[in-house]
């Protein structure tokens, strides 16, 4: 990658903080020298915080600034994004929580990269963007919080898993559903056989780019944006405010729209984690779908997807308002809000954000017990993240979940333009006797950016 290099001090500083958090079972291994009352905002002393950069702090982004200011043993200390609006609005909010000026802003994330105090990086840049950044940040041994999707292609994501693992970097995949209640209850409840064997996972999604777009009208970028940086890896095209407003997440430049990040993944990522099946990916797919046409957006915006593992379970994926239709007994009146549906030999459960109704009903009342299956409990992803960060802890969302979410992601957009049934292989990672959908598996990229 242009202007990236080695990191050596900078990983010396992590594994410092690591390894010194984590011994003695997590307790200070040396002395604190400034007591912790003499440090009026917050009880954790300089020496013991975690620094976090954050790169992408507008729409989503901005809102995990905010997230990461609440934990008392974190400091923020830059933000980046190609917006100047943006990242100026996010200093003030990091300012302000600190009550100084410290924060530093930077329009290059490769300028921020070269710091050597940075141990852990939120990222929320989009999909175009996040594999090569998160990939030259794992490399100089930051850890990742990593907002969803995971990448543009399947290349992508086995390159990103791969140096990952290979710098051994905490990882932590922006599925927050994994730290709910009704989620994780939905989950032990499957595992431990509540409903009888598992047979099918219904998921009713939509997201916000639903509503028509309006017209492009190409101008010149605004003061302070950086267009050229903003497109990045993806094709030129001239700047437009309507490219930029919420439509930018339906253009198949940058995205699959709803059924990859914009919500998809959060509901498929559910499957895996009830199917317990992490580790894999389903062995065959099918589906059908209409894509936008009528404004630049050109991802699928209705669809009917089946995918099947090799152990006989499904997932059914359909747009909300299908969904409640074709399962009325199973979506049980729950209301218009996104949701999955668990269906087993005997019962099923819905969840989703909102809540959780299992039936029998009297099965949201059950205890899961000591010696049964248990997920990671986590309340606060975030949270969950910097501990794994302190001790070594598995963190809940991992990048071998995040690779196998995005993969399915990618089958089902493959599946629905080639109109046909599709079978893949879950270890070579790759269609099966289909060369038109593995040359799908990447996408080319402009410029001299590479992973």
């Amino acid at each position: 990658m242009p202007g990236c290099g080695d990191d050596a001090p900078g990983r010396r500083r992590r594994d410092f903080l690591k390894n010194t958090l984590a011994g003695a079972g997590g307790i200070l291994a040396f002395p604190a020298i400034v007591p912790a009352s003499a440090l009026g905002a917050g009880a954790t002393v300089p020496s013991d915080r975690i620094t976090v950069a954050c790169i992408g702090v507008g729409r989503m982004g901005g809102g995990h600034v905010r997230n990461f200011l609440r934990h008392d043993d974190v400091r923020v200390v830059a933000v980046c994004d190609v917006q100047e609006s943006a990242r100026q609005r996010s200093k003030d909010v990091v300012d302000r929580a600190y009550g100084d000026k410290s924060c530093a802003t930077y329009n290059d994330f490769r300028e921020l990269l070269e710091r050597k105090d940075i141990d852990a990086l939120m990222l929320a840049t989009g999909e175009r963007w996040t594999p090569y950044i998160g990939s030259e940040a794992a490399r100089r041994g930051i850890h990742l919080y990593y907002e969803k999707p995971l990448s543009l292609t399947v290349e992508e994501a086995k390159a990103v898993r791969a140096t990952v693992q290979r710098h051994r970097v905490v990882f932590q995949f922006g599925t927050q559903q994994r730290s709910s209640l009704y989620f994780r209850t939905a989950c032990e409840l499957v595992r431990n056989g509540r409903i009888g064997q598992l047979k099918k996972v219904v998921i009713g999604c939509s997201g916000p780019t639903q509503n028509a777009g309006r017209p492009e009208e190409p101008r010149d970028p605004p003061a302070g944006f950086d267009w050229d940086l903003w497109l990045g890896p993806a094709p030129w095209t001239p700047y437009s405010d309507a490219r930029v407003s919420v439509l930018w997440l339906a253009i198949y430049d940058y995205g699959l729209g709803c059924i990859g990040g914009v919500w998809g993944v959060h509901d498929i990522d559910i499957a895996q984690w009830v199917n317990n099946s992490d580790h894999t990916t389903p062995v065959s797919v099918e589906g059908t779908g209409t894509l936008y046409g009528d404004d630049i957006r050109d991802t699928i915006c209705t669809w009917d997807i089946e995918y099947t593992y090799a152990n006989g379970v499904k997932i059914h994926l359909l747009n909300r308002a299908a969904a409640m239709q074709r399962y009325p007994r199973e979506w049980g009146g729950a209301g218009g809000t996104n949701g999955v549906i668990l269906i087993g030999a005997e019962g099923h459960i819905w969840v989703s954000r909102e809540g959780i109704k299992t039936h029998p009903e009297s099965l949201v009342r059950t205890v899961i017990g000591p010696n049964e299956q248990r997920v990671i409990r986590s309340d606060n992803h975030s949270r969950n993240f910097l501990n794994a960060i302190r001790t070594g802890a598995p963190v809940i969302s991992p990048i071998e979940a995040a690779a196998h979410d995005e993969m399915i992601c990618q089958m089902g957009d493959i599946a629905v333009r080639l109109q046909r049934k599709l079978r893949w292989d879950p270890v070579k990672e790759e269609f099966i006797g289909d060369a038109q959908a593995n040359r799908r598996l990447s996408r080319p990229r402009r410029g001299l950016w590479n992973l």
